[in-house]
């Protein structure tokens, strides 16, 4: 069962919650970073990609980046830029996109839940990227960022997301790419002891986004627990900092792929190969979205074209042969363009859905793209079913936006 505690969070006053709050450190690169931190002393930039207090180009890898995370998250604190809650909350935090509001809790989730398999992963984690994060956990003693989890919706954490946020919030400000960010703080003792109970009923949590951050948190926590000789099992650096949302308050977006070449074939020749396995309809020059599951929408030539994949060419029955992603890569990517490695072919690239089909249309029609790919997204369900498998989603398959915002609550291992 999932074992879930409130904590003493971390976080920025209320009037500077705006000036400290980030984008996630692996969603934009240093120089990005840098830019968006100019000219603020508060932002959280400086403890996420401390990189950006040195000179351009300086290798965000090297031991002294992590001193200056460290240097900062300590100077944060003592400036009260970053104030420790006096008792243990847990903290609801909820995101706003296109008027649809999504509410998550904000827990310390259990290390061993994690080792154990009780938190459920759907993607391959690359180590490189894992240690990265591991040395900013252990530098810092804290879950700088929180990670993104799902679980079964459940019917009194439901109620308590309707009466906490029935109340003033904490936080409540729209960030610059225009989604809002909402949070309130869970300090009723009873509430606290209902929400803890409450996850104790659910199986399983799932990781949504953030693997690495996931890992690498876990395994941090497993690893102080290895080392203490005088390990009890309710220290802190036992449990490490997520926001869980109701599995039904979230929506995955589509992840689509781009094209440089057809393979040496002509776009007639490529047309009349995914007559095979497609029902292959021109739909003109408006775009064309993908409306159900195996149903694609291809961009070529300055056409758009519905592909519905034939009865046979997908597995029902299979948890990943069933995936779009899969009919894709197998029957177009593979067996037609040859591309068998998504992971590092440079022949293709990846577009998250939430920049609209007209990127798809502008990488085509600018010559760097020769074909351009739309999937329908993947469901929660799916998702939820394949790490209850224990299978692994293919790469590039699900995008959940909007991100998680950093800085709004950190949790210290000590």
């Amino acid at each position: 069962m999932a074992k879930v505690k409130p904590f003493k969070g971390v976080r920025p006053p209320r009037h500077l919650v705006e000036e400290v709050a980030s984008r996630p450190y692996d969603v934009l690169n240093s120089e990005e970073a840098r830019k968006e931190a100019e000219g603020n002393d508060k932002s959280l930039y400086h403890i996420i990609k401390p990189e950006i207090d040195f000179e351009p180009g300086f290798d965000e890898h090297h031991p002294d980046v992590y001193t200056k995370a460290v240097d900062n998250f300590k100077m944060f604190q003592e400036k009260g830029w970053l104030v420790q809650d006096e008792k243990e909350n847990y903290y609801i935090y909820a995101q706003t996109m296109d008027g649809r509001t999504q509410y998550g809790f904000v827990v310390g989730a259990w290390v061993p839940d994690y080792m154990e398999g009780r938190i459920k992963k759907h993607e391959l984690t690359r180590r490189d990227k894992e240690e990265d994060r591991m040395k900013h956990v252990r530098c810092n003693n804290a879950n700088i960022e929180p990670v993104f989890f799902a679980f079964p919706d459940n019917e009194k954490l439901e109620e308590i997301i309707t009466t906490v946020t029935a109340a003033e919030p904490e936080y409540d400000f729209v960030a610059p790419d225009g989604f809002g960010h909402t949070l309130w703080v869970v300090d009723n003792p009873d509430t606290i002891q209902t929400i803890t109970e409450e996850f104790e009923k659910i199986p399983a949590l799932y990781i949504a986004d953030g693997h690495h951050r996931s890992a690498a948190a876990a395994l941090v926590g497993n690893e102080k627990a290895q080392n203490n000789p005088n390990h009890k099992g309710d220290e802190e650096y036992n449990y490490f900092m997520a926001v869980a949302f109701p599995a039904s308050h979230l929506r995955i977006i589509d992840y689509n792929r781009v094209v440089r070449d057809l393979n040496g074939l002509t776009p007639q020749e490529f047309i009349k190969k995914l007559e095979e396995n497609f029902v292959v309809e021109e739909k003109g020059t408006e775009i064309y979205t993908p409306s159900a599951l195996h149903n694609f929408s291809l961009y070529l030539d300055g056409k758009w074209y519905s592909l519905t994949a034939k009865p046979g060419t997908y597995n029902d029955s299979d948890p990943i042969g069933v995936l779009d992603v899969t009919v894709s890569s197998d029957l177009i990517l593979r067996d037609i363009l040859g591309i068998t490695d998504l992971r590092s072919d440079k022949r293709i690239d990846f577009v998250g859905g939430i920049r609209g089909l007209g990127e798809l249309k502008r990488r085509v029609d600018s010559g760097e793209m020769a074909m351009a790919l739309a999937l329908h997204p993947v469901t929660m369900d799916q998702l939820i079913n394949i790490a209850d498998t224990g299978n692994i989603m293919p790469p590039k398959t699900t995008w959940f936006e909007p991100k998680l915002r950093s800085g709004l609550v950190i949790h210290k291992l000590d």
